[in-house]
């Protein structure tokens, strides 16, 4: 997501302002697990709110209760606003674990290996003569990190990139309510929520945080007479950042360079490192070059040999930053950086993977003024108070929540 050289949300005639360029995003994920892994941090179900890809609300299967990862978050909105999420995301908990069994059913897997849920909606705005304008909204499934539905907003109708999902977008296509209210949920409900959300958070957001830099090297996994070289940026906001491996000075192609992409850590800052295996007794010179909105100069850390092995010290820190981060996580069993026992095909954060029955239930959520619960994250369908995709799952089956 691009940032502006700086974010400005100040209220002028109780609207939130946002400076030329801006691209603001809010995001829901939940992710549900075939069973229990038994790894600290990670449950069998979880969802995660994100706001310019800060988490500002948390729910996992242990403690069942959604709670703010924001001090203004919690400031702002009453207590019974946690109340209703807490409800509305039990329900949805259950959705997903009968929904899951179903989903491995007709991906004909069974219970030996772990199998992943994921279901990720949301919307992007920028700034438009000083208001915000709809970028894009997405509403897409996952099933083990692939891509199984998602919603075309333009057209309004379902995508099925494998044929499993082609009974899905049938029956799903067939409501058209359905496919009425995810647009308009997508469009305008998501964004007047991001919009009171900046608002809410105007001075939190405006923080920005300049990155720390490491370069260290580590024994390399699969050749014995190599290192694997790393540098590593972390706790920088906004997450846009620029990253490069210099052998004399001179960026090394990226086709060398393996990268672990931007990663969240607990704290709503981000981190990233990117690594390349060279021979042990190398004598070049590399560096680490690195630039961010927060750096007056850029800044280029060479590796010094004999600084030592300090990989694994840092990498663990990483790893225990991210298991914190609930659902996020698979994006570390997709690129191997953590194994999970009895693991069949990896899993990511990717996008987000649908069940097989009905939709995850508002538990009885009433609407007002077009919002199930009251919640940005609930996508309302239709006056029977189900959230998002009716009363019709992959398999047009009524709701079991």
């Amino acid at each position: 997501m691009g940032v502006s050289a700086f974010i400005c949300a100040a209220l002028l005639c109780g609207e939130v302002v946002f400076t030329l360029g801006d691209k603001h995003s809010l995001y829901y994920i939940y992710t549900a697990l075939s069973k229990d892994v038994a790894l600290p941090g990670i449950y069998e179900f979880t969802a995660l709110g994100l706001l310019d890809d800060r988490a500002i609300d948390y729910y996992n299967s242990q403690e069942q209760v959604k709670v703010p990862k924001q001090d203004w978050m919690r400031e702002k909105l009453q207590p019974d606003y946690w109340d209703k999420g807490t409800q509305s995301r039990r329900s949805k908990e259950q959705w997903f674990k009968v929904n899951v069994e179903i989903l491995m059913q007709r991906m004909g897997h069974n219970q030996t290996n772990l199998h992943v849920l994921q279901w990720r909606h949301g919307c992007e705005i920028e700034e438009a003569n000083g208001k915000p304008k709809f970028l894009r909204g997405i509403d897409e499934y996952s099933y083990d990190g692939d891509e199984f539905l998602s919603f075309d907003d333009d057209n309004m109708r379902w995508i099925a990139p494998v044929a499993q999902a082609l009974p899905t977008k049938r029956k799903w296509d067939d409501v058209p309510i359905l496919n009425q209210y995810t647009k308009g949920y997508l469009e305008k409900e998501c964004v007047d929520w991001l919009t009171k959300f900046m608002q809410y958070g105007k001075e939190a957001l405006r923080k920005h945080s300049p990155p720390d830099v490491h370069v260290f090297a580590k024994k390399c996994t699969t050749d014995s007479t190599k290192l694997t070289l790393t540098c590593l940026a972390t706790g920088f906001y906004p997450k846009d950042m620029v990253v490069s491996l210099r052998k004399y000075r001179t960026a090394l192609p990226e086709h060398l360079v393996k990268s672990s992409g931007v990663r969240p850590n607990e704290d709503g800052t981000h981190q990233l490192r990117k690594s390349v295996d060279i021979q042990e007794d190398e004598k070049a010179k590399y560096d680490c070059f690195v630039n961010h909105i927060t750096l007056k100069t850029p800044v280029t850390k060479q590796w010094v040999p004999s600084s030592g092995m300090v990989g694994a010290v840092i990498g663990g820190v990483i790893v225990l930053l991210l298991l914190t981060s609930g659902g996020i996580i698979f994006a570390l069993i997709k690129k191997g950086i953590i194994a999970v026992p009895c693991i069949g095909n990896p899993v990511t954060m990717a996008t987000a993977a649908t069940a097989l029955q009905a939709p995850p239930n508002g538990n009885g959520a009433v609407m007002t003024n077009g919002t199930a619960n009251g919640h940005p994250e609930e996508v309302p369908l239709c006056s029977n108070g189900n959230e998002h995709m009716h009363e019709k799952g992959m398999n047009g089956a009524p709701a079991s929540a």
